[in-house]
């Protein structure tokens, strides 16, 4: 009797294994054109259907459905992430070049206000329990607290090294990515300090961050490879081949499933969960240089801006071409 359980077990859990593979036939569905120019992370507006992504001196804006495009929103300098306010009417911007966050009326884009924050402003995220945004400051290894309503820093957290992205679970604890030194720093927000750093043995320079708070699970994009950390201790439960130049990690709530790019292998890996456990379930065509993405929790759509790139001399950063910048949309089929 505990065999034929036992072989029924298995025989359902590959079955399921195999469903969710059949399902799993994600493709590049569209391209949308823009300006030229650089680009970092982006992020869905759901509250007006809009991806905003910042392009260095200020803030382009995508319609998903009409794909019309709005260019020259807060404007600043060195900018790296516009992230929606709760309430559907502001947005933050992170802006390097005078180490301060901009607050912008997320349709028009005019300045509602800014703070001074850490040296090297780069990634942003909201805490759900405190409602405070934490920001990364990539250079100075410091997150800064700020508050979205009254636009006032309330504090800090000193955590060292080269911060990037950041994610939350909603119990008042933030993880961040500490790029140069291979770690995940866990932050009390209420004691305002580092309280655990979970080393990730199977990753190089972990960047993109997300959170899966069903099997509550943080996915670390590292260079090659994403690491599965379980956030009740730290312990990473796998290591995942996503492919080298990853900038961003995604996760789509709706779907179970999450999203690595990887810019320099020009691929976006389909991660899907089964039973706490994680696997690739599609590797996706994309096109190099797009390493970053944000996914449209509505329609599971994912966005991943990049250009056509010309060789460098001596083996510099590459140049994309002057025309070639659009965003590419990937879509489940």
């Amino acid at each position: 009797m505990m065999m034929r359980r036992l072989a029924g077990a298995i025989a359902m859990a590959l079955a399921a294994g195999a469903a969710m593979a059949s399902t799993a036939r994600y493709q590049v569905v569209d391209r949308i054109p823009g300006p030229d120019g650089g680009w970092d992370y982006l992020r869905v507006d759901e509250a007006h259907g809009r991806v905003l992504m910042p392009r260095g001196t200020s803030v382009m804006a995508i319609d998903m459905s009409t794909k019309q495009i709005v260019t020259g929103l807060a404007p600043g300098g060195r900018q790296h992430l516009a992230l929606p306010l709760p309430g559907g009417k502001e947005m933050l911007v992170t802006n390097g070049a005078d180490n301060t966050v901009i607050f912008a009326e997320i349709l028009t884009g005019v300045p509602t206000g800014t703070a001074p924050v850490a040296r090297g402003p780069d990634a942003a995220v909201i805490e759900p329990r405190s409602g405070l945004v934490l920001v990364m400051g990539h250079a100075g290894g410091t997150v800064t607290l700020v508050n979205p309503t009254t636009h006032q820093v309330v504090g800090e957290v000193q955590v060292g090294g080269a911060l990037e992205e950041g994610a939350a679970d909603g119990s008042g604890r933030a993880f961040v990515n500490v790029e140069d030194k291979n770690e995940i720093a866990v932050v009390d927000l209420t004691a305002r300090k580092v309280v655990a750093r979970w080393p990730l043995p199977g990753c190089e320079g972990p960047t993109g961050l997300a959170y899966n708070p069903q099997d509550r699970l943080l996915i670390a994009a590292c260079d090659g490879a994403t690491d599965l950390v379980r956030t009740r201790d730290g312990k990473v439960v796998a290591t995942l081949p996503t492919g080298k130049g990853a900038d961003g990690a995604a996760y789509d709530a709706k779907r179970h499933v999450a999203f690595v790019p990887a810019g320099r292998d020009g691929t976006l890996a389909v991660i899907g969960f089964e039973r706490g456990a994680g696997r690739i379930i599609a590797t996706v065509p994309t096109q190099r240089g797009a390493r970053t993405l944000a996914v449209d929790q509505r329609t599971g759509r994912v966005y991943l801006p990049t250009a056509q790139y010309q060789p460098t001399p001596g083996g510099g950063r590459p140049t994309p071409v002057p025309g070639t910048f659009e965003v590419l949309v990937v879509e489940q089929q």
